[in-house]
């Protein structure tokens, strides 16, 4: 190769100490030492540590087998899958633009041009078989950066995966409870409806026998078309429970069915302690540092259009007029090269990019910033809900049980003559009240566990082969 078909090279080579500064993304901010909703925090002992499957400790085998069909059928998790696979292909896009790329090609013409003064055509004949390389040297690691841009979002796209199957894990938990709840709260007012109409019965009885007035009559009849009225309200609730659940398994309401149960699950055991880091294995965490982390590389990549590119070509071939001594010395030919090329002028569009690139950067930490900070409020609701639950419920266990004891005394004192209906009523709905108010109680308790142990059970998406 002559000597000045290597002054481009030279020249970038010796322009390599200028090589773009790769910029980094601001260290992370420790985490505080404890939480407001704990005297005292802790790393979770061994023996009461949470399976990512956090949801089993509910003991509940519908609700496992419910869990099992989401990640088959939710179908925004399959949208997440999608962007999974199509942000792999690009960061293996990315990787391949740093080798050299070949191509080879085979070729026939034939041409025909006016020959000598007498205006004679001749006819000729060109078959090539060529192969052609081409190789742009990274000397400023924009490619560099690209890979690590694309590789940065690769993992962001697996924490959203992992961030929206936590997600629709702990949705589906709570449509589940909800769902329970809903039942127990129709059984409940189907054993109310039952005490009423004997209510109206007696009190029809007793109207009839002279004892009491058409208004307690009257006032039982309401009693119990209330009772009715609300179990009508709670089916539908339980109905537009099952077609929430049934779509977020990805399946058509009318062809789902869950059988019905008047059970709630069992509160299972929580961690007394947690720890202040247990946030770092977040998946919504890692994909807004993930998302700085690429952000930051689109700077090295915007400085790096201020650089000259360098691309070395090279090709080899033969070209003749005959296939059948095409491959032979007389018929080769080749090229081997070398360029540099930098725009002059481009009205200021490569520092508009690299003001961009900045501002995009200082966007995503401060994304990230605040995913930290909701991460920190949403674990301190959660521990507030679940300990007031707790409070809660044996409050409202204790009411219940009073109701239950008084609406026996009122409907003694009732049949004995000594009150009227009136009392009845009151003491009815107290209880029914009360023991509604319990269901609600149990149910809050059991979504704040789940909350809980959704963040102590989720797990970062473990590296896959790129």
């Amino acid at each position: 190769m002559p000597k000045t078909a290597l002054a481009p090279l030279i020249l970038a080579l010796l322009l390599a100490g200028c090589a773009v500064t790769p910029q980094r993304p601001p260290a992370e901010a420790p985490p505080p030492a404890n939480f407001r909703g704990s005297d005292e925090w802790q790393r979770v002992a061994p023996e009461v540590a949470v399976p990512e499957a956090w949801w089993t400790l509910f003991k509940d085998p519908v609700l496992d087998g419910l869990q099992a069909d989401l990640v088959v059928g939710n179908q925004n998790l399959a949208a997440a899958l999608a962007q999974v696979d199509s942000a792999r292909a690009v960061l293996r896009a990315s990787q391949s633009a740093i080798f050299p790329t070949l191509s080879v090609g085979a070729g026939s013409t034939r041409s025909a041009s006016t020959g000598n003064a007498d205006g004679q055509r001749s006819v000729a004949t060109s078959n090539s078989l060529t192969a052609n390389a081409a190789w742009e040297i990274d000397l400023w690691g924009r490619l560099a950066e690209g890979v690590k841009a694309a590789g940065a979002s690769y993992q962001a796209s697996q924490a959203d995966l992992a961030a929206l199957r936590l997600s629709a894990q702990a949705t589906l938990a709570q449509s589940y409870f909800a769902l329970r709840t809903a039942e127990a709260q129709q059984a409940l007012l189907e054993r109310t409806i039952t005490a009423n109409e004997r209510a109206l019965a007696l009190t029809q009885a007793r109207y009839a026998g002279g004892v009491v007035a058409q208004t307690d009559v009257l006032q039982a009849r309401t009693q119990l078309r209330g009772a009715q009225s609300q179990l009508s309200d709670v089916r539908a609730s339980r109905a537009q429970l099952e077609h929430a659940i049934a779509a977020q398994l990805g399946k058509l309401p009318g062809q789902f069915r869950l059988p019905p149960g008047s059970q709630l699950p069992e509160l299972p055991p929580v961690p007394d302690l947690l720890p202040s880091t247990l946030l770092a294995q977040r998946p919504d965490i890692a994909a807004a540092r993930a998302r700085q982390t690429a952000a930051y590389a689109q700077i090295g990549i915007a400085d790096a259009a201020f650089f000259p590119t360098v691309n070395l070509s090279a090709s080899a071939g033969y070209r003749g007029a005959s296939w059948s001594n095409l491959v032979s010395a007389p018929n080769l030919l080749w090229s081997l090269g070398a360029a540099v090329a930098a725009p002059l002028l481009d009205g200021g569009q490569r520092r508009l990019a690299s003001t961009q690139a900045r501002a995009s950067a200082e966007a995503a930490t401060a994304n990230y910033r605040q995913a930290v900070l909701t991460a920190f409020q949403e674990v301190e609701d959660n521990l507030v809900q679940f300990a007031e639950s707790g409070a809660s419920l044996a409050l409202q266990r204790d009411a219940f049980e009073a109701a239950e004891r008084n609406l026996e005394l009122v409907l003694a004192q009732y049949r004995a003559g000594t009150v009227s209906f009136l009392n009845v009523s009151a003491a009815q709905a107290a209880a029914l009240s009360a023991e509604g108010n319990l269901l609600s109680s149990r149910n809050r308790q059991l979504v704040a566990a789940s909350l809980l142990l959704k963040n102590l059970g989720g797990r970062l998406p473990s590296a896959t082969q790129q």
